[in-house]
């Protein structure tokens, strides 16, 4: 990096969004000589990070994430938010690429003063997130952006990951043929915090209507996420600005409810502690190829399991006791 971290952090707190953005491509890199810099970087504006209202949002492709989140993002800082936007795109399977499209389907809130848009490739990383997602949005705090809104892939049920990085979690849903609910997973009803019918128009109304009567029969068969909130289910269209003041009044409740029951500050805690979680097995792997030539041995365990000559979870085992000179054990936990 051609940048100081303390020439990034002042341009972090000053709003410029040049060095934002050189701080994020900084935290994504994978190269060693960017890592120490990199968690330099964070550990100084951690005492900055926090000030924000972390929102994930999630729904099939086509749903109108990008469409919302314009629409919504619009909205917030009308009503005198900043707001960040961090656009997951899917990462090639075959080549790593990514689309990273989100800038150009987002042009009018790209435009906008107080808002940021960041597109990030998922590179592979499960859950429709990319795995420093976490760690952006603590730089985007940092600079002082107050609504942070994720758009995920839309991928299915391994969606439920997000949530466990944001404080509210939107699914949007549309009208389709056949059975409303037959696609939605109960993983993700059970992870819901807002639901938000789009595209609703006069041609599709009482079809929207009945599929809200469908998904709060079907919420209230679940388990309450949060003690006192009843999942709203609200009906609109994003590209027309319906509904979109319901959400925003929604998400305010909603958030208020977690911050005087305590639970917002319990589960900012338990967030951080996953991310701890998560870069400890990253740092002990990474460790572990680097020690006594075990990176070869990785790569010959690795290869055994991907020609099928061994089931994957024996050959991991085999190699992890290889390294420790232990035995696992039956039991994982």
């Amino acid at each position: 990096m051609n940048f100081t971290n303390e020439a990034l952090i002042e341009g972090i707190r000053s709003g410029n969004k040049r060095f934002l953005a050189k701080a994020i491509t900084l935290v994504e890199s994978r190269k060693s000589e960017h890592r120490a810099q990199a968690e330099d970087l964070l550990q100084q504006i951690i005492p900055y990070s926090g000030k924000s209202v972390r929102i994930g949002i999630t729904g099939v492709p086509g749903a109108g994430k990008s469409t919302f989140i314009e629409s919504f993002g619009k909205l917030a800082i009308q009503k005198g938010r900043k707001v960040a936007v961090l656009a997951i795109d899917p990462s090639s399977s075959l080549n790593k690429g990514s689309i990273l499209g989100d800038k150009t389907r987002m042009e009018e809130l790209a435009r906008e003063e107080n808002a940021f848009i960041r597109p990030s490739p998922s590179s592979g990383f499960l859950g429709g997130v990319a795995n420093t997602t976490f760690e952006t949005m603590l730089l985007c705090e940092a600079a002082g952006y107050d609504c942070i809104l994720i758009e995920t892939v839309g991928v299915g049920q391994s969606e439920i990951l997000v949530s466990e990085i944001t404080d509210v979690f939107l699914f949007l849903k549309i009208i389709g043929g056949g059975d409303e609910l037959q696609g939605i997973k109960r993983g993700i009803m059970e992870m819901v915090d807002l639901i938000f019918i789009n595209k609703v128009d006069e041609a599709n109304r009482l079809a929207a209507k009945r599929t809200k009567t469908e998904l709060m029969r079907a919420l209230h068969f679940l388990h309450p996420k949060e003690k006192g909130w009843k999942v709203p289910v609200t009906l609109g269209s994003a590209l027309n600005s319906e509904g979109l003041e319901e959400v925003f009044d929604q998400l305010e409740q909603f958030i208020n409810l977690k911050v005087e029951s305590g639970r917002f500050e319990e589960v900012r805690a338990l967030q951080s502690a996953n991310r701890f979680e998560y870069w400890v097995q990253e740092y002990i792997l990474m460790m572990t190829r680097k020690e006594n030539n075990a990176d070869n041995l990785f790569l010959q365990h690795k290869k055994k399991a991907s020609e099928g000559k061994s089931n994957p979870s024996s050959e991991a085992k085999k190699f992890v006791e290889e390294i420790f000179g232990k035995t696992i054990g039956p039991h994982l936990n």
